[in-house]
């Protein structure tokens, strides 16, 4: 048998012993509760006492009621304890008052109820059955109350996040949204808004587990919301670099400039771009988190690639006329050059060859390219292409 079931266990006739004790009962209850437990000692005229000496009454006649007819349903009237349960969570209280209650309303009831046994002349088993099955029922009408504080907590919980995830999106859409806005939502969501902040944006394959995760990664200073085709996580600026790598660990992310809220939406925008970059093969070294302060080129000649793709058409077009192999060749070696300002030996350990080699292909691009090689604006202009090719695909 079940022990969340014992009342079955009674003789109906024991119901005919506890239904005349029910209502002085009940007074009793009410009156042991109102100075028992401190939360409870109120007065008990208003509509406080009245749901108080409701909610006895429904446990008293269930009881009874299931001792009488086992095969009775057992979740009728359920919602009565689901209901106080949501009630103490509403009220922002502990379920510790509400719990104590209960325990001593089954300490006042087992009294008075094995009094009246004794008076009808139940078998002591009988006694000990009852007591058990009281208990019992008083740790499922427990039960039901936990499971009613514990729905609301969630349903608490999950209002929120979508208040915060409203608040994201507003932060970091364009044209921003109006101050005022913004400050409304912020308080309507219980999150502070920093003095300054940056956008951590991750791709959001899996988007719901994935922006749930990150939050609890991050912890409650973070706003994360999933904005489509991205998660942007909302941090506060400043000292948490280890923290954010190791939250995306094994996730392409970016994490934009730390700007003020009101330019959260740059802040975004920015890392979103670099996170395009990387994902068309535009940024070099894009594995962990990438940083829009150190890419800030990249992001600048990405804002129109198909412009920066006719930058490097045009400036590169000496090596059109080359074969593939060697128009790679040159180019990768024309690039080293210009990054390592000319110097031989740090060029050919770059390219992982022999100097002569790069030597021989220098000799080509200064007759591909001829005095372009010596003008420094020209040398500009064909790193910046370089580069451009890169960002552009």
């Amino acid at each position: 048998m079940a022990v969340d079931h014992l009342w079955e266990t009674l003789p109906p006739e024991v119901a005919e012993v506890l239904r005349p004790e029910l209502p002085g009962l009940a007074d009793e209850i009410v009156t042991e509760l109102s100075h028992g437990v401190p939360d409870y000692a109120r007065p008990l005229e208003g509509p406080f006492g009245k749901a108080l000496r409701s909610g006895v009454e429904e446990a008293l006649g269930r009881f009874t009621s299931m001792v009488e007819n086992p095969r009775a349903n057992s979740d009728e009237g359920r919602e009565v304890y689901l209901n106080l349960g949501r009630g103490e969570m509403r009220a922002g209280r502990s379920l510790d008052a509400l719990l104590a209650a209960y325990r001593l309303g089954a300490r006042v009831a087992w009294r008075r109820l094995a009094a009246a046994g004794e008076r009808a002349g139940l078998q002591p088993h009988t006694l000990y059955a009852l007591a058990e099955a009281i208990f019992a029922y008083i740790d499922e009408l427990s039960a039901d109350s936990i499971e009613g504080y514990a729905r609301e907590q969630a349903a608490a919980a999950g209002t929120l996040q979508r208040r915060r995830e409203r608040l994201a999106a507003l932060l970091v859409q364009e044209p921003p949204a109006a101050p005022a806005t913004i400050e409304a939502e912020a308080a309507n969501a219980a999150w502070r808004l920093p003095r300054s902040l940056a956008a951590l944006v991750v791709d959001a394959e899996g988007s719901g587990e994935q922006a749930d995760r990150l939050a609890l990664r991050l912890g409650p200073e973070a706003l994360v919301a999933h904005v489509a085709p991205f998660i942007v996580a909302l941090v506060p600026a400043g000292g948490r670099r280890g923290e954010l790598e190791a939250a995306v660990r094994g996730r392409r992310a970016a994490l934009g400039p730390a700007v003020s809220w009101q330019d959260a939406g740059v802040s975004f925008a920015r890392a979103s771009e670099l996170l395009r970059l990387a994902r068309d093969g535009g940024i070099e070294d894009a594995d962990g988190l990438l940083l829009a302060d150190t890419h800030k080129l990249a992001l600048l000649l990405g804002v129109d690639r198909r412009l920066a793709r006719d930058v490097a058409d045009t400036a590169l077009a000496p090596l059109e006329a080359e074969t593939d192999l060697s128009r790679e060749r040159l180019r990768s070696t024309l690039d080293a050059w210009l990054r390592h300002r000319g110097r031989t030996e740090a060029v050919a350990k770059a390219l992982h060859v022999h100097p002569q080699t790069v030597r021989y292909r220098l000799a080509r691009l200064r007759e591909l390219f001829g005095q372009q090689l010596e003008d420094p604006d020209a040398r500009f202009e064909l790193e910046l292409a370089l580069r451009a090719r890169r960002v552009a695909g």
